[in-house]
């Protein structure tokens, strides 16, 4: 990943050694890591480290330089395009959510402390995407006082690098550089010196004159600076004079505190100075602005994680309880001192790792990313059964590649689709819906079924071609899933063809025939795959929901379904078909029930046959899914199809069926069924088609078992597009052979 980070500074504080730790740990993760702030003394560390560093004035809430900095921010985003941006700070974060809105990219931050909520600061805090805050009462108190939902907060740690800080390194240095002889006991503190984080620091020199008479030659070594810099050296100044010797030593800001604490021999401060000193392996007592703990023990672990070492909510410092810890600490006995350094460095090196830091923000990293997004385009929302079965295949195969992937339908019904399907929806025809729809996508999807023919209209083929070159202009990757190809009769529709085809990612076809379509229409690329229809890797339908239905519309017996459709300048047909249904039924006392696959076009044709009926017959009428109308196909003795998606729901439940071939597309799949045709329907000879449904009735089970082992031939070959799916979708790089 590509991270951008912004803090207000990188000068001496915790917040800015979490930073400078973070960002070096996620760098050695092999992630490239940019840190913009107004620059300050840990900069060369973290430029060592890897990181980039860039700056900008985004440490004073100054309008004229916020302006400046929210301009510079505004380049470098556009410039290095993160996956992530992370503020680490209020400025920071104020002016990042400005830019997030009209930039649109993941936004995190981090809530160090608590802050101010007055009430134009309240409103003026941005807590981005995702929130990680490094305690507990840190998160409640953004609960409490922003509203945030609380599980959009992560607590995180402040994570040690515990190579840096260690029982190995060493603070000679630093005692030579303060002239501190060898063998006097030193108390060090680390804190940034304002007015809001000096109290400890203020307690130590004030408590310093009865320190060195308790134990002698004790030295105090202070190291920050703030606001209140000037004032705790002039309180020092008057404590040495009083003690007579340079007892209390304020070293100013520094960068190699680890070195520094190395020098010590107890600590006194909270959060992650307090945590660095137990893991150099020196005795911490716990002290700070917010409360006092004490002397780090195995009794005050919980405390201190509850707290993440800050003491909020404890009893304030009191000077004489510090001086009794310190001088406690200061006196220990060899084995004593060395059981307690040591329980703290274990407690960090358990749950205090930077390593553990960084998997922290990067679980946050990834739950901010937008989702990924799939759009399909097909002849959805119509209500067409077998397209619609198309879709609920589709959205399973996605779904079990990467549950989290946002499936969106490019839909003549986004209201239907969404409610009937796992997926959102937008409107087909909404020129602007289909571009942001597929802006925001990583794949299109065209497909399954019939889409690229111009049987029904060139209008229809030209509008599938359009989506998909819109997607390939966009730098989407595109995909024909399982197509069925043709026909395309016009020479500048079969150009139109060949040329989209060329430009897709995948293509997959759901039979030879198209295949071979494609070869004749000049398509030169070898990976097109031979597939089979995506309804054949839907689960099997419920025999029991298929009992339920039938009992519902009063059909007891055995039965057989007929699935029709209208046919254009042929109205002799509804004769023939009826003649066909009543020979059915006079023959083999079987009742007739009329599916509507798509039921808008499909049952008025259904009525209209069934009144030229002498016999009496049933139309499934009502709201049902595609794996209801596939279970009802399933318990009937043979079905007749007029349907390519009824001849495929009655293979996929090893249902034998008379088809009629109306469509090449029909024949294809009669053929590889071995199942027998009707090749004229207008022409039929009901006599012809009753034998042909004597030998299915009679060969019914032989026939049931040849179909069960063509439905799992299909479907193997239906699983190569899933394969394919999975490979675009995952970046993997073996195709199908």
């Amino acid at each position: 990943m590509k991270i951008l980070m912004v803090t207000m500074s990188l000068d001496i504080g915790g917040a800015e050694t979490h930073i400078v730790e973070l960002a070096g740990e996620l760098a050695r993760a092999g992630h490239e890591v940019i840190v913009v702030s107004n620059g300050g003394v840990f900069v060369p560390e973290l430029e060592a480290a890897g990181v980039r560093h860039m700056e900008a004035p985004l440490h004073r809430r100054d309008p004229i330089l916020m302006v400046k900095a929210l301009s510079i921010l505004r380049r470098i985003i556009r410039q290095e395009r993160p996956d992530v941006v992370h503020a680490h700070a209020r400025i920071p974060a104020f002016l990042c959510g400005l830019l997030k809105r009209r930039m649109d990219f993941p936004f995190v931050t981090t809530a160090h402390w608590v802050f101010s909520t007055g009430f134009v600061l309240k409103r003026l805090t941005d807590w981005g995407d995702r929130t990680i805050a490094v305690s507990d009462d840190i998160r409640e108190y953004l609960v409490d006082n922003y509203g945030l939902d609380r599980k959009n907060i992560t607590v995180t740690i402040n994570g040690v690098d515990t190579d840096k800080f260690s029982p190995q390194v060493s603070g000679e240095g630093v005692r030579e550089e303060f002239r501190i002889p060898a063998g006097v006991p030193v108390v060090t503190h680390v804190s940034r010196l304002d007015e809001s984080r000096s109290l400890a620091a203020a307690t130590l020199i004030k408590l310093a004159p009865a320190l060195a008479k308790r134990v002698p030659q004790a030295r105090v070594l202070i190291a920050g600076g703030g606001d209140s810099f000037t004032e705790l050296s002039h309180r020092a100044e008057e404590a040495n004079l009083k003690i007579g010797y340079r007892c209390v030593i304020l070293a100013g800001p520094r960068t190699d505190i680890n070195a520094f604490c190395a020098a010590g021999d107890v600590f006194v401060g909270v959060s992650r100075a307090a945590l660095e000193a137990m893991a150099a392996a020196m005795p911490v007592v716990v002290a700070g602005n917010e409360g006092y703990m004490g002397l780090f023990d195995e009794d005050k672990l919980q405390t201190g994680i509850d707290t993440n070492f800050c003491c909020r909510g404890l009893p304030q410092i009191d000077q004489r309880t510090l001086l009794d810890d310190v001088t406690t600490a200061l006196t220990l006995e060899p084995d004593e001192y060395e059981r307690l350094s040591g329980y703290g460095r274990r407690v960090v090196m358990e749950r205090y790792s930077v390593g553990r830091m960084a998997l922290d923000a990067l679980e946050v990293y990834e739950k901010a990313m937008p989702p990924r997004r799939v759009v399909l385009s097909g002849y959805y929302g119509f209500g067409n059964m077998g397209d619609e079965a198309i879709l609920e295949s589709l959205c399973r195969s996605i779904h079990a590649i990467d549950g989290s992937i946002e499936v969106t339908v490019l839909s003549k019904d986004p209201a239907f689709t969404e409610a009937t399907h796992d997926c959102k929806a937008v409107r087909r025809f909404s020129p602007a819906h289909v571009y942001r729809a597929i802006k925001k996508c990583e794949l299109l999807i065209s497909g399954g079924g019939s889409l690229l023919q111009d049987n029904t209209s060139t209008r229809s083929l030209i509008y599938y071609l359009a989506v998909i070159r819109l997607a390939h202009r966009l730098g989407k990757k595109t995909m024909l899933f399982a197509n069925g190809i043709g026909p395309v009769t016009r020479p500048s529709n079969r150009r139109r063809v060949r040329d989209t085809v060329e430009l897709a990612d995948c293509v997959t076809l759901r039979d030879p025939d198209s295949l071979n379509e494609l070869r004749a229409m000049g398509v030169a690329r070898a990976d097109l795959v031979e597939s089979g229809d995506a309804v054949f890797t839907l689960p099997a339908p419920s025999h029991r929901r298929a009992q339920q239905i039938l009992d519902a519309i009063g059909l007891s017996g055995p039965f057989v379904t007929a699935a029709v459709r209208p046919i254009k300048d042929a109205p002799e047909y509804l004769d023939r078909i009826a003649a066909l249904c009543d020979g059915i039924t006079d023959r083999y006392g079987l009742q007739v029930l009329f599916i509507a696959m798509q039921p808008s076009v499909d049952e008025p044709v259904s009525w209209e046959i069934r009144d030229r009926m002498k016999n009496s017959a049933m139309i499934l009428t009502g709201d049902y899914t595609p794996m209801d109308i596939m279970a009802v196909i399933g318990e009937g003795r043979i079905a007749l199809s007029m349907r390519l998606h009824s001849l495929i729901f009655a293979a996929c439940t090893a249902t034998p069926t008379l088809g009629f071939d109306y469509d090449p597309k029909v024949a294809s799949y009669l053929a590889m069924l071995d199942m027998p045709e009707i090749t004229s329907i207008a022409e039929m000879d009901v006599t012809e088609a009753l034998d042909k449904v004597d030998m299915l009735l009679r060969g019914r089970a032989e026939l049931a078992q040849k179909l069960r082992q063509r439905r799992e031939e299909i479907r193997a070959r239906a699983m190569l597009t899933n394969r394919e799916l999975e490979r675009l979708l995952t970046g993997g790089a073996d195709r199908v052979g």
